[in-house]
């Protein structure tokens, strides 16, 4: 009997990805860059899964996160929670295997309640 063989869109995969990003403590926002504004405005409505690049090589994933983490967080652990909980998400939601998780702190969020 032959396996059968699902393709999971690249944009379903980035959802899962920025899902488990927001969820992970230290984390303020996702930060889509220029290409994330251009795609807003030329869609005219905001992307779940702005800050997330998927690229596939064979039947691997690698994928890019932008982030903006939260002042007075240890980066360098937020940024390994981020990992573990986006290998974990697609995992489970999709079945596919992925090979790195890359994060990009693209800033630092300051509380502004005082």
């Amino acid at each position: 009997m032959a396996e059968e063989k699902i393709n999971v869109s690249d944009e379903i995969i980035a959802v899962c990805a920025a899902n488990a990003t927001l969820k992970t403590k230290g984390v303020a926002a996702m930060d889509g860059g220029i290409g994330g504004a251009l795609r807003k405005n030329l869609l005219g409505r905001e992307l779940v899964s702005k800050g997330v690049k998927v690229d596939r090589d064979d039947n691997e994933l690698t994928i890019d996160v932008h982030v903006i983490a939260c002042y007075g967080c240890h980066i360098p652990s937020v940024a390994w929670d981020i990992q573990e909980n986006v290998k974990k998400e697609i995992k489970e939601m999709t079945g596919q295997k992925v090979k790195a998780v890359n994060i990009h702190v693209q800033g630092v969020k300051s509380d502004d309640k005082k």
